[in-house]
């Protein structure tokens, strides 16, 4: 059983992860996902291939959550695909409340259990807690969490922009969602930088050689350690990063954050204000029409502030 195999796992950094792993995209089954099936007894076969189409269902508000409740079930007869399925769903809160420890602590199980993706999962974390949700030790229905995509009020470009997204890539919503709250940074500045940057294009690549969703630059990658440009987790969360930094360092002024992130901080910096290239003062036109706040929270922790600040508010003023 599993309880008995449980080990101390707690997570101290941030989850790098896939969505597309999951298979939350959809309710078909891949090949990968087809031979794991395969290697499971049937009880636990059945259940793991009916969570599978209840993930993907969206006609069922309440599919992921009785998907959860199928992977706590074959979790409890020892299948470490079922764990490994049942912490992405923690991790993202999808059906059941988005909760990291349980996410990394399941991951661990399934990993101590040869699972190759939860060993992925643990690359960038470390494991630290006994936290298991209770439906894993004892017969019981796993807590239900919030659905749909969870998004700030007030912005109607934006808003009008999402909900015409096609269906095959609104997976992304949900993954700059978890990552957005990870980072503390508005998921709708996000999602607006994605949406001028790459219309939410995965494999987009400019001329500039800037890459993925978030259009990260080879520099721009190696300071935030993406490896791969082109997974959508490492992108969002490269980008996403840099955006917390550029709010930090322009003491959470949008414009010049915005404006930073295509023309870079140094180019802020000179100017001192928004360059004037015809690119970058259209890029900012397009973000703050989509995203009209002029201010966002930031942590004065991360970095000092830019020191053409008190230089850029003169100008301002004038």
């Amino acid at each position: 059983m599993l309880k008995e195999r449980l080990k101390p796992s707690f997570l101290s950094a941030m989850l790098a992860v896939c969505l597309m792993t999951a298979g939350f995209a959809h309710a078909e089954f891949s090949a990968q996902e087809l031979e794991a099936f395969d290697n499971e007894p049937p009880v636990i076969k059945d259940l793991l291939m009916r969570a599978n189409v209840l993930v993907g269902d969206e006609d069922d508000p309440d599919g992921a959550w009785k998907a959860a409740d199928m992977y706590c079930k074959a979790a409890r007869y020892g299948s470490a695909e079922a764990v490994y399925r049942l912490g992405m769903l923690y991790a993202f809160g999808r059906g059941v409340p988005e909760n990291r420890d349980y996410a990394a602590n399941l991951f661990g199980i399934a990993s101590t259990h040869g699972h190759y993706e939860a060993q992925k999962m643990l690359e960038t974390i470390e494991i630290k807690t006994s936290a298991t949700p209770p439906c894993v030790l004892d017969d019981v229905a796993p807590e239900k969490g919030l659905s749909g995509v969870t998004l700030v009020k007030e912005t109607p470009e934006i808003d009008q922009y999402i909900a015409n997204l096609p269906k095959n890539k609104r997976w992304v919503l949900r993954l700059v969602n978890t990552i957005s709250k990870w980072y503390k940074v508005d998921e709708k500045l996000v999602l607006s930088i994605i949406s001028v940057e790459s219309n939410f294009e995965n494999v987009a690549t400019s001329n500039k050689e800037a890459q993925g969703l978030m259009q990260l630059i080879p520099d721009t990658a190696e300071r935030f350690n993406v490896k791969n440009a082109y997974n959508a987790s490492q992108n969002i969360k490269g980008g996403v990063a840099y955006l917390r930094w550029l709010l930090a360092y322009f003491k959470g002024d949008v414009a010049l954050t915005v404006a930073a992130y295509n023309a870079g901080e140094g180019a802020v910096n000179k100017y001192k204000g928004i360059p004037p290239f015809a690119e970058t003062r259209l890029y900012v036109k397009k973000v703050q029409a989509r995203y009209p706040f002029k201010t966002h929270a930031y942590d004065a922790q991360i970095t000092a502030p830019s020191p053409a600040l008190k230089a850029i508010n003169a100008k301002r003023r004038i």
